[in-house]
């Protein structure tokens, strides 16, 4: 935590700032929060000075927040948290205030911040920097969740049967994954589920459909654990499944193995994207591949950098991106492989262990 706080004051000294703040409204930013401060309740807000680390919060968290944070506490209830860190900001007369505008919205600002004789630079971009790259206790944290995800799957899949609902194989997944020591799943989205032809809508949410013999089924999902996630994505088939879709994963097998191994730091996002982009082209599916090749991930799900044709992100030593080429055709189905990597200098650590990537048989 000192270091990190360390990090943000060197990033204020360059903007030249007397004050950072950051709100957190219903969980929304509750994630940077937690990164800075420890806290992870859902409403608070954070004045950091130059000399200061000042928590507020509400009467609910009184507790927790001694608990899981080092800053000054502040418990208020008079009044809203925009009111009192507009107060706090004109009480200490505080000129240049770095503030997060994608996170405060325009009606927040110009109703409590804008009339105070401060000057508010945006600092969106603070956050998302010094959340990149992820240090050594970040890193255990997202194993520990792959490795409670790989085994909840695993378990799983001993009582997986023609017939059973998707919605039924969801739950089932996340009761195991709590069950094994996880907070939870995702965070804020519900794992995907999706067989037979509803596997061609990459973002299928789990159904009352029912698993058929010889179908593809899709499976993304992870675990959070100490508020890190776990992306991992599998394709199983009750039964042998379509030859055509034994095609598809071998290419997606090597548009994921050529794309890890070119992945290091310096290589920009739409470089690797390329690689796997290409081979997927070269056998005939390039129009299939519907997506990014991968994403940030820590704290949320999808965070900085992008793997996309688009990306212009450069990646770093300590990123932890994701790998997921995938196919997707109308009325057949579709197969993604999903793994996270962590970005070194002259390479990728594997973090979920990309082993049993092909489609696994029921």
């Amino acid at each position: 935590m000192k270091s990190r706080i360390e990090n943000l004051r060197a990033l204020m000294s360059e903007k030249n700032l007397d004050v950072f703040i950051l709100m957190v409204n219903e969980r929304s930013n509750s994630e940077s929060c937690h990164y800075i401060s420890g806290f992870r309740g859902s409403s608070a807000g954070l004045i950091i000075s130059m000399n200061d680390e000042v928590l507020i919060t509400d009467g609910r968290y009184q507790t927790q927040a001694k608990i899981q944070s080092p800053f000054k506490i502040i418990i208020q209830s008079e009044l809203s948290m925009p009111e009192y860190l507009a107060k706090a900001i004109k009480d200490s007369n505080y000129v240049n205030v770095g503030y997060e505008a994608e996170k405060i919205s325009h009606s927040t600002f110009s109703k409590h911040f804008e009339n105070l004789n401060a000057n508010f630079i945006d600092c969106s971009d603070f956050m998302k920097k010094l959340r990149r790259k992820k240090d050594s206790h970040e890193i255990e944290n997202i194993k520990k969740a792959a490795k409670i995800a790989r085994q909840a799957l695993e378990n799983v899949f001993r009582i997986t049967h023609e017939g059973m609902t998707e919605v039924e194989f969801e739950i089932k997944l996340t009761q195991e994954i709590k069950i094994l020591g996880a907070e939870k799943g995702w965070a804020h989205d519900d794992f995907i589920v999706a067989s037979g032809e509803r596997s061609a809508m990459c973002h299928a949410p789990a159904t009352l459909k029912k698993f058929a013999k010889g179908e593809s089924i899709t499976v993304d999902y992870g675990a959070m654990f100490e508020g890190y996630m776990s992306d991992i994505t599998r394709n199983f088939a009750i039964g042998k499944p379509n030859s055509e879709l034994l095609k598809i994963n071998d290419i997606l097998l090597k548009a994921h193995h050529e794309a890890a191994s070119a992945l290091k730091a310096g290589k920009s996002g739409n470089e690797i994207d390329g690689i796997a982009r290409k081979i997927i082209s070269d056998f005939g599916y390039g129009e299939k591949f519907l997506h990014g090749l991968g994403h940030g991930l820590g704290l949320e799900i999808h965070e900085a950098p992008r793997l996309s044709k688009t990306s212009n992100d450069i990646l770093q030593a300590g990123d932890v991106v994701t790998i997921e080429p995938g196919i997707y055709i109308e009325g057949l189905g579709g197969l993604r492989i999903e793994d996270d990597y962590l970005i070194t200098e002259d390479g990728a650590e594997c973090l979920t262990v990309n082993d049993n990537q092909s489609i696994i048989i029921i």
